[in-house]
């Protein structure tokens, strides 16, 4: 081959331009958070499939999203109202109740889902290159409608309670802040989630151990009571302040009613965590992006 034809053959492979180029990942770090974004319409079919798959071959449907949380309250109303005469800090019990769930729910749906997230989606991944990410992403924001469902209920239930019982309706500037408690809950269940879920790709117990560590999360968080009436627990008090979703429930039913314990150090702590959890789980879920078919 003459030199001319070498030289023609370089500058036509210099002259290429890929559209898409897979490389290793180098370090922790690369995290590569725009290719995320260039996925996004990938990401919304999963949120499509998510959601619908819920309800396959059911007979209610959407509908079960109601059913659930109501048949809870009315558990917790027997149990914590009648029963334990747990304190309701001035609410509504039904509607103290129903708000807890509400956030609860959300925040552990999107822990469980998503830290089963490599475990589960094992045969899409050996099939096909997209960002490990959206998979995760995709689930918090799927039950985001599930979310969005149950808060309309709570909303017909505190105007129900207005029109037929005279409870008032707090209406404030605080109910803005309600997004954003929002998207500290999701963050925390995301990051949480794929810490989790970079861990049960060789360690499975801990898909086990998770189940009954988010049962007794939801007595560690002040979901059935609130935290006003442990104020002299002592050591209970102290290791309730330290979960980062006590000052979230506690800021979304002080937004809601206008009572609860709510401080700015403890919203800036979650804050942190929220922060602190995503960062972890991105940097540990891409560390174990690398090897994990090997030990699926």
């Amino acid at each position: 081959m003459s030199t001319s034809t070498h030289s023609t053959i370089n500058q036509s492979h210099d002259n290429e331009r890929w559209d898409l180029e897979i490389r290793p990942k180098t370090n922790l770090l690369d995290i590569k958070l725009a290719e995320v974004w260039r996925y996004r319409d990938l990401m919304w079919l999963f949120v499509r499939r998510d959601f619908v798959a819920q309800f396959k071959q059911t007979i209610l449907g959407p509908i079960w999203h109601i059913i659930q949380p109501i048949l809870t309250t009315l558990m917790f109303l027997l149990l914590f109202g009648k029963i334990a005469k747990l304190s309701s800090d001035g609410i509504e019990p039904t509607l103290f109740y129903l708000s807890g769930i509400t956030i609860w729910t959300y925040f552990s749906t999107c822990l469980t889902n998503t830290s089963n997230t490599f475990v589960t989606n094992a045969p899409i991944f050996g099939k096909v290159y997209f960002p490990r990410l959206v998979l995760p992403i995709s689930i918090v924001i799927s039950n985001m409608a599930k979310f969005g469902i149950q808060f309309v209920l709570l909303l017909i239930a505190m105007v129900w309670y207005r029109v037929f019982k005279g409870v008032p309706i707090n209406l404030s500037i605080y109910w803005l802040a309600i997004p954003f408690l929002v998207f500290l809950l999701a963050g925390i269940g995301l990051g949480c989630g794929i810490i989790v879920s970079s861990v049960t790709t060789k360690y499975r117990d801990f898909a086990l151990l998770l189940v009954f560590i988010v049962q007794l999360g939801m007595y560690a968080t002040p979901i059935v009571y609130p935290l006003s009436s442990i104020e002299k627990a002592g050591m209970l008090k102290t290791f309730i302040n330290i979960n980062p979703l006590t000052p979230i429930v506690e800021g979304f039913r002080f937004a809601l009613f206008g009572k609860g314990t709510v401080t700015l150090g403890g919203i800036l702590y979650s804050v942190i965590f929220t922060f602190a959890s995503l960062l972890i789980g991105a940097i540990t879920f891409s560390k174990t992006e690398r090897t994990f078919m090997d030990t699926v």
